[in-house]
């Protein structure tokens, strides 16, 4: 079983990511059903990416009227969703921050992948999922303004860049996103044996 916390700072395309990973994973024939649960009161469900590509202005719409802060009770609802969730594979999409609440919410977790669109942040990052006895995935360079992936498979870690994440794009297909949902599975196989 893999609870993956999808991390890093904001704006750096973890919902995207997370829809595009979803689509990767669920293309690989056997793979369990990624299950996901959005764990920022962003107003960005996993509803949002596919509603952006089809209607940007409802989704824009919807996500102001779903945003809202962290409260005790959508955290502690969201932590014991995490904690006993009991499916194979779930993908939960954090906020941005470090923060008590994001602590709380990734307690029962058991793997993370980084992204970051600032490589300073990486080990703030590192220094999260340690704390928390988070066993890292992935560490990956979210390049807004690039135009390829890089991807460094074969370790432990897969390391890369993936290249503008941007809402509305459809993403399952970019070299770093196919390489990274092998991993995954790879690893929840191993887990599995």
């Amino acid at each position: 079983m893999m609870k993956i916390v999808l991390a890093g700072p904001p704006r750096s395309g973890k919902s995207c990511l997370r829809e595009g990973l979803k689509q990767a994973i669920r293309a690989i024939p056997g793979a369990f059903y990624p299950y996901v649960i959005t764990a920022c009161p962003d107003g960005e469900g996993a509803w949002f990416q596919e509603t952006v590509q089809k209607d940007p202005e409802l989704a824009a719409a919807c996500k102001a009227a779903y945003k809202s802060k962290f409260t005790p009770e959508f955290v502690e609802r969201i932590a014991n969703s995490v904690k006993h969730c009991s499916l194979e594979l779930t993908l939960i999409d954090i906020g941005g921050m470090i923060t008590p609440e994001n602590r709380k919410i990734c307690e029962h977790a058991t793997h993370i992948i980084i992204l970051s669109s600032d490589s300073s942040k990486f080990d703030e990052w590192r220094e999260f999922a340690e704390s928390l006895n988070l066993t890292v995935l992935a560490e990956i360079y979210s390049d807004y303004h690039g135009t390829e992936d890089t991807v460094n498979e074969g370790g432990v870690i897969l390391t890369g860049s993936v290249h503008y994440l941007e809402r509305g794009e459809l993403v399952m297909d970019r070299p770093l996103i196919k390489a990274l949902a092998r991993h995954i599975v790879k690893n929840l196989k191993k887990s599995s044996e």
